[in-house]
């Protein structure tokens, strides 16, 4: 793959002036699930900074509506679950990945639960267990129906704040501007705390960056707002590799009505009994996969665009008319009250949906510690690569990884801060010319993400994928090098850059897999793209 131009960025130095300085032995940067998980593994032996964008626990965690898979029924195994996820992941997961993240499953649940987890239950007392798209067996479980992920957060903010103070600081609404490097290895992090806080270099023995995924690229997209790629973006100049990031997961089922959030309709919804239709009323799934509507994620995307394009419409219809009405409402009250604020009864009416993007499948290259390959960087959750998802996510399994390799990721960054002797205090001085922006940051982020929704969507194919290459390097040309003072301009930068690498890797894998769909290659070939693609960090 090509880089992009060269970004202005901050390096560290021994021989200018000095910001304000924060020590720690570990940064974690996001407090989503694996940056919570981070935080609290680390602290078991560091001192922890926790830095997060916005509130604590307050990124794309809290609105996850999907559950956790853990096979713990009768008829399962980790080893199904890990064959489950080995087989949606179509030749690219990593099955020892599968297996160890499957394996650990029933553990990382048990941990929850001792927390103080709040877990859907049976009848009998017992955990109560879902079925997804994908999944061989039920073996999803949730909290409160639909709100999964707000439970996780709530526990682990719970068990962040109930440690010591000096185990975990908690920094919040503070915008990474760059990874601190020197010498090839990642010191800690020049942080913007706006117009009061101003910028603070922090150090750390060791950096964890848990920054989520980057659906905000696109203008439709299920993911909060400040899920723009920054994590990618600061850790490419810095150096770190990538790899897959054409593999961007749209959800089939998202709430379309003029004027409303495009709020998800939870996957579970359709493990529940939900059907499909068209406008005409017409079941479509069942003649397009056996599963039907529990087919693979982008099977169903795929087959939803098909039908709005063979009707000339904008949306399908996700219909429980058939489930009992109270029951309905009270399992997924997440979705029953988006519904409701647009006039919609989720359990009377046929609820509108379509696909938007969801999931950012690659990130950053990782080992089984969540080791980058810039040294001093761990990086875990949606950010990461760790090899488990392959080329289309198993539905459930993000949550789990999140925990899992949050949790390794701040075992390793506690060992390696030990190791490093703590934080090593530098100095920090601008790198570059760059010129003061003269840039409307709004309508370049809007027309980014319009370019995105068009050209490297759900279907791709090299025309698009070549104007859509252009457009970005003209963008990045002007936009990379230009000094702007607040965070609106660096998340465009980051933006841009990340934006290169998805169709740089969408232009290169002259194939389909998974959510990869080429229409001018629409088949698999395993003898040229059995394989990751990397995309090479910028030189420090």
């Amino acid at each position: 793959m090509v880089s992009p131009p060269r970004p202005r960025r901050y390096l560290v130095s021994f021989d200018t002036r000095e910001l304000p300085n924060v020590l720690a032995d570990v940064c974690v940067i996001g407090s989503g699930v694996a940056g919570l998980r981070a935080a609290l593994e680390a602290a078991r032996t560091a001192e922890v900074l926790l830095v997060t964008k916005g509130p604590l626990g307050g990124g794309a965690t809290l609105h996850a509506q999907g559950g956790i898979a853990c096979a713990m029924g009768p008829d399962d195994s980790p080893e199904l679950h890990a064959a489950d996820t080995v087989n949606a992941g179509q030749g690219l997961t990593d099955p020892p990945v599968a297996r160890l993240v499957a394996g650990e499953a029933r553990e990382r649940i048990e941990e929850l639960l001792g927390w103080g987890a709040r877990l859907d239950r049976a009848p009998d007392g017992s955990l109560a267990l879902g079925r997804e798209g994908g999944h061989s067996r039920a073996r999803i479980l949730h909290a409160n129906g639909d709100a999964t992920g707000a439970e996780v957060s709530r526990v682990l903010v719970s068990a962040v704040k109930a440690l010591p103070a000096h185990r975990v600081r908690v920094l919040e609404k503070a915008y990474v501007v760059d990874l601190l490097t020197e010498g090839g290895r990642c010191l800690g992090v020049l942080a913007d705390l706006g117009p009061a806080g101003g910028r603070q270099a922090i150090w750390a023995g060791a950096t964890v960056l848990a920054t989520g995924g980057a659906g905000r690229l696109y203008r439709e997209t299920t993911n909060p707002a400040g899920a723009t790629g920054d994590g990618l973006g600061i850790a490419h100049r810095a150096g770190a590799a990538a790899r897959d990031l054409e593999f961007v997961q749209f959800h089939p089922t998202t709430l379309y009505v003029a004027g409303a959030p495009r709020a998800l309709v939870t996957e579970a919804i359709r493990g529940y009994g939900a059907y499909l239709r068209d406008r005409t009323g017409r079941r479509f799934m069942p003649d397009v996969h056996p599963d039907a509507e529990l087919a693979p994620r982008d099977v169903v995307s795929r087959a939803i665009l098909a039908r709005m394009r063979a009707l000339g419409d904008v949306c399908v219809f996700v219909d429980l008319r058939h489930m009992p009405p109270e029951e309905v409402r009270a399992r997924f009250p997440t979705v029953r009250d988006a519904c409701a604020t647009v006039g919609l009864d989720l359990a009377r009416d046929l609820i509108p949906v379509r696909p938007t993007a969801h999931y950012a499948i690659g990130g950053l290259t990782c080992d089984l510690a969540g080791a980058s390959t810039l040294p001093g960087l761990l990086v875990a959750g949606e950010v990461a690569s760790t090899g488990l998802h392959g080329a289309n996510r198993l539905g459930s399994n993000s949550l789990l990884e999140g925990m899992v390799f949050g949790r390794r990721a701040g075992a390793a960054a506690a060992a390696e801060a030990t190791r490093a002797g703590g934080p090593r205090v530098g100095r920090v001085r601008a790198a570059g010319g760059g010129s003061p922006a003269a840039v409307d940051v709004a309508d370049v982020q809007n027309s980014v993400r319009a370019l995105l929704g068009r050209d490297i969507g759900i279907e791709r194919d090299a025309e698009g994928l070549r104007r859509a290459a252009e457009q970005i390097a003209f963008w990045q040309g002007y936009v990379l090098p230009a000094e702007f003072p607040d965070p609106a301009g660096l998340t465009l930068q980051n933006m841009l850059t990340v934006a290169g690498g998805i169709v740089a890797g969408a232009l290169a894998r002259e194939e389909t897999r998974g959510v990869h769909y080429r229409t001018d290659f629409p088949t698999r070939d395993d003898a040229r793209f059995a394989r990751h693609l990397e995309w090479p960090g910028l030189d420090g």
